[in-house]
């Protein structure tokens, strides 16, 4: 009975281990692999940017003289033609300076009289002392005196006249100042701004002050976008670009582009260039200032074959594929949550040669090389190599929570003790 019982024991005992090394002994789970197919459609690679709606021509109405607004004739949304009244400066600071510049050129002028009636009589001393030098009743002395006399006469007429178109240029001066009291709008258009309001102080001394802002055709606007330098070789003259705009959320607008400007933009080393798309506002829905969501198509191609992004991104883990490399480790790319785009521009894989993977007879990976063409961000073109439409491409691993060791886990979680 001893020895039965000792057996027993030793039994039990090596029930136990076995048990426990069957229950939590490590066990390797088998990988399985996520595809998707190959397959024939268009691709489309857009640009995306956000940028600002602008009027085409908007003028900035300034004033050249400084002065107190007396009266404003415009205001937001005002329509006004070119000519109009939109805003007077008080005008009598202006009339002072007018009616004294007229006084100086009256004064001026009857110095020209007197300098005029001086040099006569000096002329005529003049005349008389030559015909008495002749009789010798005179001195030569005198003849001098005389002819330095009528000289000067004839310098200071000069110096009146020179002053007479001095204060009338004084004069011309001070009727413009008060014809700028009264500003006027310089093409027909929309108030889109007004800066002042009356009583305000304006000062023209060192930069013009911006009193008005009118839009000359709200029908006719502009998206200004900045489109970063990765991207602007795509940028053409011409190339249809649709946006969003907050205000009319579902709603998509049409432009072309007009212009890509030359002036590079740059903001903490990132360099960027100015691309106006024009847009047609025949409904006034579009408000200056809007902020924009735009997309450029920049290429666009259909019927070709395409392979989903992940599949390029995918890279097995080390040991798991037909390549023959071996140990352990992670998977060094690989599209475990899903097959979304991981942003940058959408023709960030064109014409470059990429590795996919397929599924071989064995169920184990196998990589083949292509030759890619544009991205839509999604899926990209793939010119040549070994896959043809319908061909099952690896995009990621499914891998099960609960599969996952602890090393395995990202930072932070299954490492620490619960309490």
């Amino acid at each position: 009975m001893k020895r039965l019982g000792i057996i027993l024991g030793v039994a039990a005992i090596g029930l136990t281990i076995g048990g426990y090394v069957f229950f939590n002994g490590e066990r390797k789970a088998p990988v399985r692999y996520r595809t998707a197919g190959v397959e024939r459609g268009s691709v489309v690679s857009i640009v995306s940017a956000t940028g600002t709606i602008n009027p085409v021509v908007s003028v900035q109405v300034g004033t050249q003289v400084s002065g107190m607004i007396k009266s404003l004739h415009a205001d937001f949304n005002s329509q006004v033609k070119a000519g109009d009244k939109v805003a007077v400066i008080d005008p009598e600071p202006f009339k002072a300076r007018r009616d004294q510049a007229a006084g100086n050129l009256e004064m001026a002028r009857s110095n020209v009289a007197r300098s005029r009636a001086d040099l006569a009589q000096r002329k005529r001393e003049f005349d008389r002392v030559q015909s008495l030098v002749a009789q010798e009743f005179v001195s030569q002395n005198d003849v001098d005196i005389a002819l330095t006399n009528y000289q000067s006469a004839e310098a200071q007429l000069r110096v009146s006249e020179a002053q007479v178109k001095q204060t009338e240029a004084a004069l011309n001066a001070a009727e413009l100042e008060l014809k700028y009291t009264v500003i006027r709008s310089p093409v027909d258009g929309v108030v889109v701004a007004r800066n002042v309001e009356v009583g305000q102080t304006v000062a023209s001394s060192f930069a013009t002050p911006n009193l008005f802002l009118i839009a000359l055709d709200l029908t006719k606007m502009q998206v200004d976008t900045n489109v970063s330098e990765s991207d602007i070789g795509g940028m053409t003259e011409g190339k249809e670009a649709t946006f969003t705009v907050d205000a009319y959320p579902g709603a998509r607008f049409a432009g072309v582009i007009r212009q890509v400007r030359l002036a590079p933009i740059n903001v903490q080393n990132v360099v960027t260039y100015n691309v106006v798309v024009a847009v047609d506002n025949e409904d006034l829905r579009l408000k200056p200032g809007m902020t924009a969501n735009v997309s450029i198509i920049v290429a666009q191609k259909d019927q070709v074959l395409k392979v989903p992004n992940a599949a390029l991104r995918f890279s097995p883990p080390q040991g798991e594929h037909s390549d023959g490399a071996t140990g352990g480790g992670k998977p060094a790319k690989t599209d475990v949550g899903g097959s979304g785009y991981s942003g940058g521009s959408s023709g960030d894989v064109s014409g470059q040669t990429r590795k996919i993977w397929k599924l071989a007879a064995n169920g184990e990976p196998e990589s083949f090389m292509v030759h890619t063409g544009i991205s839509d961000g999604v899926s990209t073109e793939v010119l040549d190599g070994s896959v043809a439409e319908g061909d099952m491409v690896v995009v990621g691993i499914e891998t099960a929570r609960g599969d996952r060791r602890s090393g395995e886990l990202p930072p932070g979680f299954g490492s620490g003790r619960r309490r």
